[in-house]
């Protein structure tokens, strides 16, 4: 069974264990960056250039759709009031 937060500092989980887990995780860390594949300058920018196009149609999409819903919306309105 795992332990609580309030065990642990019942138990003085030392200063020197904590610094000595905070480096090991920091030294992982590093060691998982130096895995990945870092893409190139070149499909940087292509990749942005699609996510940048992709957020402008989606964002075109919504604002017709709103606007659509907006001028129906305004048609019930009138004809009701």
């Amino acid at each position: 069974m795992a332990k609580t937060n309030a065990n642990a500092k019942k138990e003085g989980v030392s200063l020197k264990a904590r610094w000595d887990n905070t480096v090991e995780y920091f030294r992982s860390v590093y060691s998982e960056l130096k895995k990945v594949h870092w893409p190139s300058r070149t499909q940087l920018i292509g990749y942005t250039g699609v996510v940048l196009l992709a957020v402008a149609v989606v964002g075109v999409i919504i604002w017709l759709f709103d606007w659509g819903l907006s001028y129906l919306m305004q048609l019930i309105f009138d004809a009701f009031s």
